[in-house]
């Protein structure tokens, strides 16, 4: 793999679009990557699953690739940092330390305070998806003690956001931005109750997504049955095609 990405990179032989990329260039197909492993997965299709997961690693080839040529890293160099990491946290299987509970989180901190990260919400990466960022967030709060250690407060939270962002739309002179902001409250609230059930917000609304996505199709397979277009049956006739779509799927 190493050799096949020298050569799609060699300046004389090389393939013309990867000797264009650099390091910015390609970070938006990593991320895309990683949204395809993570759709084949959810959609337990293992035969597609490991070309997903070879082109992820493909990039991580590609970047150390570039890191070479530039002087900075190589692919051993990350494997080697890689397996460092893993070690110092995980003393109990590799030291023979016995396990403690918040060891990981400790050991974590500690290198935040090695690195000169200070903050508990230092280094949570600003491109992330505004979802994953919010839950990584709450998450480091958390193990600092800011966090209530029930569910009910955090419930209670959801239900206050939810008021707030009606008493600011049913304004009569409802401004765009005060309700963007509630509804960032509000999203961030139930951010925070999928935490406290232990749910993956990002992975529970690709759920969802595909849930309504499924869903609508047969809303409109339904219309198409009675030769209907969506618009022209109306709110009610739709909503009724959307229950039976749902009784369909528990049946």
């Amino acid at each position: 793999m190493l050799a096949i990405m020298a050569s799609l990179r060699d300046p004389d032989s090389g393939c013309p679009w990867d000797r264009q990329q650099d390091f910015t260039s390609i970070v938006p197909h990593t991320i895309e990557e990683a949204y395809e492993v993570a759709d084949a997965i959810e959609r337990g299709d293992y035969n597609e699953l490991a070309g997903e997961l070879g082109d992820l690693l493909f990039q991580v080839v590609f970047y150390a690739q570039l890191g070479q040529e530039q002087g900075h890293f190589n692919f051993i160099e990350v494997v080697e940092r890689l397996n460092a990491k893993l070690e110092q946290r995980h003393p109990h299987v590799f030291a023979g330390t016995e396990l403690v509970s918040g060891q990981w989180e400790q050991l974590k901190a500690q290198e935040r305070q090695a690195n000169n990260q200070p903050s508990a919400l230092d280094n949570v990466p600003l491109n992330f998806p505004a979802l994953v960022r919010s839950h990584k967030l709450q998450k480091r709060a958390a193990r600092v003690g800011f966090d209530w250690d029930s569910l009910g407060p955090v419930a209670e939270k959801v239900a206050e956001e939810l008021d707030e962002v009606m008493v600011e739309a049913l304004q009569a002179d409802a401004k765009q931005e005060l309700v963007q902001e509630e509804i960032g409250d509000l999203l961030f609230a139930v951010v925070n109750l999928a935490r406290h059930l232990e749910v993956e917000p990002e992975q529970a609304l690709r759920q969802a997504n595909a849930k309504f996505e499924r869903r609508f199709r047969g809303v409109e397979q339904h219309c198409q049955n009675d030769n209907l277009s969506m618009p022209s049956a109306g709110i009610d006739k739709l909503e009724l095609y959307w229950q039976q779509v749902k009784a369909a799927e528990k049946r």
